[in-house]
């Protein structure tokens, strides 16, 4: 009972977070403002937003491409099109349970390729790995660019002192969870210990690759894609067209950073895009509409290539 609870807070408080951020942020509006928010959307160049779909498929693809650098190693190569497919069906449960796209993913090719659970998701976690030293480079590019007004939007979000208490509490919980994994002889923690050497042995797959350049490559180019798809929506808006570089980096890491806090984003990438904005003088009905239309845009082709991919992964592997 305490299992199934646990699931459905995982799913419905992100939710209930998401809709909060949606009703506080449109309070503040007045009627007129709320006008203005609706016209935005319907002056909107939508070309744009369909070409930056374009962006973010080839990232995707990408994506699926390059999990096999890591795969090879520990001697599975699963399909293209299976591993396409898994990371489109991937995006799409993250959309209703955060971070669940990661399992599903693993839980695909170990159906369809046969490639164990625990070495796929090793993988998995070594490509985030990789992915976040990207990130990485990105937020203190970010950083460097627009130091003052990032530093001043995350304090006031989150404050130094709340900031170290949490930090401190992790760690404490980091440690008592050691403990009872490696030190206790529990049937759980025996699990955990197996799963853990798993996962171990995917990660040292990153080390084993032959083809490590095509791998940086396909890493660099999946965030340049990222940074693309983002970057041509501002031309959807005659208000965002002339966004400097800065402000596009900036506003990307934010909104990166914003797709956490709910399912995929919802509610709180518009919200924290519409925030970061008005420290470049961005009005709040532009930036919440701006928000809005990147994430819808990026919602609906999760929606189509995730629900694509679940309809024909089955089909595909008939009669394989």
């Amino acid at each position: 009972m305490k299992k199934k609870t646990v699931k459905i807070l995982k799913i419905v408080l992100p939710l209930l977070m998401g809709v909060f951020l949606i009703w506080y942020s449109y309070s503040k509006f007045t009627p007129d403002q709320l006008t203005e928010i609706k016209d935005h959307f319907k002056n909107a160049n939508y070309w744009f937003l369909l070409l930056s779909l374009l962006f973010g498929f080839f990232s995707h693809l990408s994506r699926a491409y390059r999990w096999n650098f890591m795969l090879e190693p520990l001697g599975y190569k699963p399909k293209l099109a299976n591993n396409a497919m898994a990371v489109f069906i991937a995006y799409l449960f993250n959309l209703a349970i955060p971070r669940s796209g990661e399992v599903s993913r693993a839980l695909v090719i170990n159906k369809y390729d046969n490639v164990p659970f625990d070495k796929a998701f090793g993988t998995i976690v070594a490509e985030r790995i990789a992915d976040v030293l990207v990130l990485g480079f990105i937020v203190l590019l970010a950083f460097a660019l627009q130091f003052d007004a990032l530093k001043d939007f995350l304090l006031e979000i989150i404050p130094i002192q709340k900031l170290l208490i949490a930090g401190i509490t992790l760690t404490l919980l980091g440690i008592a969870g050691l403990f009872f994994i490696y030190k206790t002889n529990f049937k759980i923690s025996l699990k955990i210990r197996n799963l853990i050497a798993g996962l171990k042995e995917g990660l040292l797959a990153i080390l084993k690759m032959k083809k490590v350049w095509p791998f940086i490559f396909h890493t660099v180019f999946i965030w340049i894609m990222y940074v693309a798809m983002f970057y041509i929506c501002i031309f959807a808006l005659e208000e965002t067209s002339s966004f400097s570089f800065s402000t596009v980096i900036t506003a990307f890491v934010v909104g990166s950073f914003a797709i956490a806090f709910t399912n995929g984003g919802f509610g709180s990438y518009p919200f924290f895009i519409a925030e970061i904005l008005l420290l470049f003088g961005i009005s709040a009905t532009v930036g919440t509409a701006f928000g809005w239309i990147v994430w819808i845009s990026q919602f609906v082709m999760i929606l189509l290539f995730g629900g694509l991919s679940l309809l024909l992964l089955p089909v595909y592997n008939r009669n394989k």
